[in-house]
């Protein structure tokens, strides 16, 4: 079988060429170093095996003496350590020259299966999408992809409530997170009443929070915040606004600069 060469990846291209490119694939990392004889006897195996899965797995290496602060941060102990990425994450990993058997079993478990064929198959045939996402859960019926793909088509045709089962059958990841917090968000209204619960925020507690709501429903973000920052701070609406915070959180996105300024004014309320 004919190899291909395996790429080096560096401290400064590593969140580009492993984190961010193992959201569309999974990304084998071989964390290595010249003066190491295993690792030298591992290398033509993972060339072989970049070959036989090239466009389902990418392989790269890093020279942990070039690297030292990632090796500490994946807490490489020996080398060679191989370490699979999916989504920014170690899925899979293993230590030291391992039989060929073994290593193609470890890289066979991260191509894509049938199910994942179909989702990608959805995604670029959206006429076909809602079969051939049917047919990627019955392959596969926990499968988060389809789950996740299919709870958006629902939410875009108006069943709701479809949509939220799908997502809570893939609760464990992310994004279904993100997508139920959205839908949390869109029972808020449309922010047509603002005027009216604005001139009543201060009457209570409760009709603040409403205001806030309505706020989040307008696209209001900011002014959203900061009127259920004060909600945070009274008993009895605290748990109601904190949640819908945290909501606006999964929505905005971690690095967001409402979410980033607002988040720690949060934990401050909740614990003050």
């Amino acid at each position: 079988m004919s190899t291909v060469t395996v790429p080096a990846v560096t401290e400064a291209s590593f969140t580009r060429d492993v984190v961010e490119a193992s959201a569309t694939r999974p990304v084998v990392v071989d964390f290595w170093a010249p003066w190491c004889g295993p690792c030298r006897q591992l290398s033509p195996l993972l060339e072989q095996m970049a070959q036989r899965f090239a466009g389902d797995v990418a392989v790269v290496k890093l020279n942990v003496d070039e690297a030292p602060r990632l090796a500490q941060q994946f807490r490489v102990q020996g080398i060679p350590s191989v370490k699979a990425f999916r989504d920014g994450r170690v899925v899979n990993e293993f230590v030291g020259l391992q039989p060929a058997p073994a290593i193609e079993q470890f890289f066979a478990a991260l191509a894509p299966s049938t199910a994942d064929r179909l989702v990608t198959r959805a995604a670029a045939e959206p006429e076909r999408a809602e079969a051939l996402l049917a047919e990627a859960l019955d392959a596969e019926p926990a499968h988060p992809g389809a789950l996740i793909a299919l709870a958006r088509l629902r939410r875009d045709q108006g069943s709701l409530d479809e949509a939220r089962a799908l997502l809570a059958r893939a609760s464990e990841h992310d994004e279904a997170q993100r997508l139920l917090a959205e839908l949390r968000l869109a029972d808020n209204g449309d922010g047509s009443d603002l005027d009216a619960l604005a001139a009543h925020a201060d009457r209570s507690p409760q009709e603040r929070v409403a205001y806030g709501r309505a706020l989040v429903a307008a696209g209001r973000h900011d002014e959203a915040a900061d009127v259920l920052l004060d909600a945070v701070t009274v008993p009895e609406t605290r748990d109601e606004a904190r949640t819908l915070l945290l909501d606006l959180f999964r929505v905005l996105g971690d690095q967001h600069d409402i979410t980033r300024r607002t988040r720690p004014r949060l934990a401050s309320a909740l614990f003050a």
